[in-house]
């Protein structure tokens, strides 16, 4: 009998190729195992190790834990989403080069995620197995010492699968870190030069009072079913981020930190993933930020300083529970008819809401930026400061995406546009950065 590691690469093999037979065959050869009294551990922990090794090639690659975790939600299932947040869990313990404080944030985000879908798994009407264990306190043990050897048994368990479904999903978890390709760069990972440099590392401080201020300002404001109430929180929100965003510019033009421009990935997820793009980008540069979308690997990477990014992913994740919301309520407003349209209605109006969205935002950038120029720092030596940053953004932009291609848009309904544009301006968010969008996916 072969053992684990070779039982495991050739159903590896099997499943990337196109014989489904052979893949099942191979399957079953796993489920055999090695034929020796603990071979069904054995197979478990070559399993664990080669996604472990796998997670740990991903990182130089541009790769970060919360990427990797969402491709393997967008292309496979929550389930094998999990498995994944397992062997983060397993890899960073192995990890012996030193380890940046935002990646154990991600890391500590990811299981907060876990356990909050886990409690709100009961009130699924479908029941799943996976919600059930979990809610009853059988969930998998990421966050304690886990080994290889347990890795897969104990999520197996966790997840309430026999273990044929099991060594299907891990086997197919396995092919897809391995096949994933190359990424920008967008923070030192670990090992790294540069990784115990927490402020080159393109992190905000996300725990300021004033950011806590503004979460509590854009959660009233998507809470409400009063148009002019969201409009005057989203207002008073943005108005704190444009005042936060120039006070860092002036305070970094001031001192020596090293900063350097960084990213953020933005999960844009179908239907309408172009629509959502859009809008990102829209919020990206009227916030000095750039906004490169990749369709097939599903986020847009947003190039920024600090507070910027942060402010991007604040209002972009505000904007877009507001534009689904007024898509959903222009819907019903729709003439007799023209239901049979609703895809490309509601597209042509996610894409004229973001337009129209990135027009006020720009607006209110420029005003915030004159008052600023004339009571706090004057227009003589804010605006050179805004400058420099914003080509240093270009150039990061030049540096990690060189072959950049634009989109255009078509408009498809124009009843949709229409509506889009009418919710946009009841939508008012003005918030501060600014400069031209100028990134795909691009303006008609």
């Amino acid at each position: 009998m072969p053992d684990a590691e070779d039982l495991v690469a050739e159903a590896l093999a099997a499943v990337r190729g196109t014989d489904v037979r052979q893949t099942e065959r191979q399957l079953d050869r796993l489920m055999v195992g090695t034929g020796t009294a603990d071979g069904a551990t054995a197979v478990d922990a070559a399993l664990a190790r080669r996604l472990v090794r796998g997670l740990g090639r991903l990182w130089p690659r541009g790769w970060q834990p919360v990427d990797v975790h969402r491709i393997v939600r967008r292309r496979l299932d929550a389930g094998a989403a999990r498995l994944v947040r397992d062997a983060l869990a397993a890899q960073r313990r192995e990890q012996a080069e030193p380890v940046p404080a935002w990646w154990d944030d991600q890391l500590r985000v990811l299981a907060a995620q876990d356990r909050e879908a886990a409690g709100q798994g009961s009130s699924v009407s479908q029941g799943s197995k996976a919600s059930r264990g979990r809610d009853a306190g059988q969930g998998s043990k990421a966050g304690r010492d886990v080994g290889p050897e347990d890795l897969v048994a104990d999520w197996t368990r966790a997840e309430g699968l026999d273990r044929v479904d099991a060594l299907r999903t891990a086997v197919d978890v396995l092919a897809l870190v391995e096949s994933l390709p190359p990424i920008a760069v967008l923070r030192p990972p670990p090992g790294s030069a540069g990784t115990a440099l927490p402020r080159a590392a393109g992190a905000a401080r996300s725990g300021s009072p004033m950011l806590d201020r503004v979460r509590a300002l854009l959660a009233k404001a998507e809470s409400t079913t009063f148009p002019a109430e969201a409009e005057a929180l989203t207002g008073k929100a943005q108005e704190l981020i444009a005042r936060h965003s120039i006070d860092e510019a002036l305070l970094a033009a001031g001192t020596e930190r090293g900063d350097v421009p960084s990213g953020v990935r933005l999960g844009v997820e179908t239907p309408y993933a172009g629509a959502k793009a859009l809008l990102v980008q829209e919020v990206a540069a009227a916030n000095r930020c750039e906004a490169i979308w990749s369709d097939d690997l599903g986020f847009t990477t947003v190039l920024g300083w600090p507070a910027d990014l942060v402010a991007v992913e604040l209002l972009y994740t505000s904007l877009l529970v507001q534009a689904t919301a007024a898509m959903l309520r222009g819907r019903a407003e729709r003439r007799p008819g023209s239901g049979r349209r609703t895809k490309v209605w509601d597209e042509s109006f996610l894409n004229a809401f973001a337009l129209r969205i990135g027009e006020r935002l720009r607006t209110a950038t420029d005003a915030a930026t004159e008052a600023a120029g004339q009571t706090e720092a004057g227009a003589d030596r804010l605006l050179p400061v805004l400058a420099a940053r914003g080509e240093a953004v270009r150039e990061r932009l030049e540096t990690l995406f060189p072959g950049v291609t634009r989109h255009r848009l078509s408009v498809r309904d124009a009843e949709g546009w229409s509506s889009g544009t009418s919710a946009a301006d009841r939508a008012s968010l003005d918030v501060g950065g600014g400069s031209k969008p100028r990134q795909v996916p691009g303006r008609p």
